[in-house]
C-alpha cells in the first residue's frame, strides 16, 4: 500500500506540474492579427520607385537583415515575414499600401515607413485602427507624441533637433551670417526651417535672407540654387532629400557660389549624394551624424562594422557600401528585432508599443560611440544625440562633442 500510495502520489503531483506548466505556457502565450507560435508579420512601405527611390535601399537592407535573422532560427523561434511595397514616394499610395497591409495582409505592425508626407497620411488611421507605426523613417518631430499618437514612435534624431544644432554653431561661428536656406515644400522641409528658426531665436528674421522652397516634382533645382547665389548669403542650408541634395552641391561649384554649407544628414551619404555631386565639390560641407560612416578607416577594426560587413558579405553581397542608408536600414533593423525579443511570447500590438517605450542604453554596433537608444512612455525619441562633421578629403571627419538636443512633437 505505501508503494502504490507513493507512486498515486508521485504521478498526481506529475499530473499537477504538467497541468501548471501547460496552463502557464497558454497563459503566457498571446497574439494579436500578424503574430503566431511559428511567424511575425511586418509590413513596410518604401519609395522603391519615384524621387526618393534612393532610400529604396533601406527596405532592401531590412529585408536581408531579416533573412539573417530567419536563418539564425528567427525570434524566440519565429521566422519574420517581411511585407514590403512600393508607395512611389506618393501620400495617396501611402495610404492604399498601409490598408493593404493593415486589412490584407494582415501584419501585426508597419516598420520605418519612410517619409513624412507620408507617414503624415497614415498616422491617423494606424492610430484608430491601434496598430504600432512603429520606427518611422523620418526624423519629424511630430513622431515623438504618445500623448496623441502612443501607436506611433520615430527613430532617428529629429529635423528640428538637427538645425537648433546647425544654429548654436552658426551663432558662435558665424554671428553676422547672411543665411539662404532651400528646403522640401513639405512636413519634412517645413520642419527643419522651424529648427533652423527656433535655434536662431530672435536674431533669426535679420540673419535668414532668403528661403526657397523646391516641389518633388522639379526635375531639378537648377534654378533655385542661381536664385540663391544672386542673394550673396554667406551661409547656405541644405534642406533636401539625396537627389536634390546632389543636383544643389554640383549646380553652386558650376556658378561658383561658396557660401559656409550645412546639408541635413539624411543626405549626408557619400554613395547616395557626394559621390555622384563629386567629392571635390563638396568638400568643407557641414553635416551631422549619429551613425557610423562605413567609408571611414578609422572603423576598420571596430567590432560593430565587422559585424556589418559579415552581415553583407553574406545576405547583401550587391550593397553598396558608401551608401549611409545601408548602415542606416541595418541599425534600426537591429533596434526593432531588440523589441520583439523583449516582447517574448506576448505578441500583441499594445506589448509591442510598451517593449518599444521600455528601452534604455541600447547600445547597436552601427551607431557613434556614446550614442544610445532610449525611449520611455513619455519620451517616443529613441535617438536625440548628434556629432557635427565636416567633409574633408573623400571622407566625414568628425568634431565637437556629442550634442543632445531633444524636441517633443
Amino acid at each position: 500500500m505505501p508503494v502504490a500510495t507513493s507512486r498515486l502520489a508521485i504521478a498526481s503531483a506529475a499530473f499537477i506540474v504538467l497541468a501548471a506548466s501547460s496552463s502557464g505556457a497558454l497563459a503566457q502565450k498571446k497574439y494579436d492579427v500578424g503574430a503566431t507560435d511559428t511567424e511575425i508579420k511586418i509590413g513596410n512601405i518604401m519609395p522603391y520607385s519615384g524621387a526618393a527611390s534612393a532610400y529604396g535601399v533601406i527596405g532592401k537592407t531590412e529585408e536581408a537583415y531579416f533573412r539573417k535573422i530567419n536563418a539564425e532560427g528567427g525570434i524566440n523561434g519565429r521566422k519574420i515575414n517581411f511585407v514590403s511595397y512600393d508607395d512611389g514616394y506618393s501620400p495617396p499610395k501611402t495610404v492604399e499600401q498601409a490598408r493593404k497591409l493593415v486589412e490584407s495582409d494582415e501584419v501585426l505592425l508597419i516598420f520605418n515607413s519612410l517619409g513624412t508626407a507620408m507617414n503624415s497620411a497614415i498616422q491617423k488611421y494606424m492610430n484608430a485602427k491601434k496598430i504600432p507605426q512603429l520606427f518611422v523613417a523620418t526624423g519629424a518631430t511630430k513622431w515623438n507624441d504618445p500623448k496623441e499618437f502612443p501607436w506611433t514612435m520615430g527613430w532617428q534624431p529629429n529635423y528640428q533637433s538637427e538645425t537648433q544644432i546647425y544654429a548654436k554653431y552658426i551663432l558662435k561661428e558665424y554671428p553676422n551670417a547672411k543665411i539662404a536656406v532651400m528646403y522640401q515644400n513639405d512636413d519634412y522641409g517645413k520642419d527643419y526651417l522651424k529648427g533652423l528658426k527656433d535655434g536662431l531665436g530672435a536674431k533669426a528674421a535679420s540673419m535668414i535672407v532668403a528661403e526657397e522652397s523646391y516641389e518633388t516634382s522639379e526635375p531639378t533645382i537648377d534654378t533655385h540654387i542661381v536664385k540663391l547665389k544672386s542673394t550673396n548669403a554667406d551661409v547656405f542650408i541644405n534642406v533636401a532629400s539625396p537627389k536634390f541634395a546632389a543636383q544643389a552641391i554640383k549646380k553652386m561649384a558650376e556658378v561658383q557660389w561658396k557660401p559656409v554649407h550645412f546639408l541635413n544628414n539624411v543626405s549626408g551619404s557619400i554613395g547616395g549624394v557626394i559621390t555622384p555631386a563629386g567629392p571635390e565639390n563638396a568638400q568643407g560641407i557641414i553635416s551631422s551624424a549619429y551613425l557610423k560612416d562605413p567609408t571611414d578607416p578609422q572603423w576598420k577594426n571596430d567590432a560593430g562594422m565587422k559585424a556589418w560587413n559579415e552581415f553583407l558579405d553574406k545576405y547583401f553581397p550587391e550593397a553598396n557600401r558608401t551608401d549611409a542608408s545601408v548602415i542606416y536600414g541595418y541599425t534600426v533593423t537591429q533596434t526593432l528585432v531588440h523589441v520583439l525579443k523583449q516582447c517574448g511570447d506576448n505578441l500583441t500590438r499594445e506589448n509591442v508599443m510598451k517593449q518599444a517605450a521600455g528601452i534604455q542604453d541600447l547600445e547597436l554596433g552601427g551607431l557613434l560611440p556614446g550614442i544610445k537608444v532610449n525611449t520611455s512612455a513619455t519620451d517616443f525619441a529613441p535617438l536625440s544625440q548628434l556629432q557635427l562633421m565636416r567633409f574633408k578629403g573623400d571622407t566625414w571627419e568628425r568634431f565637437g562633442d556629442i550634442i543632445s538636443a531633444d524636441v517633443g512633437g
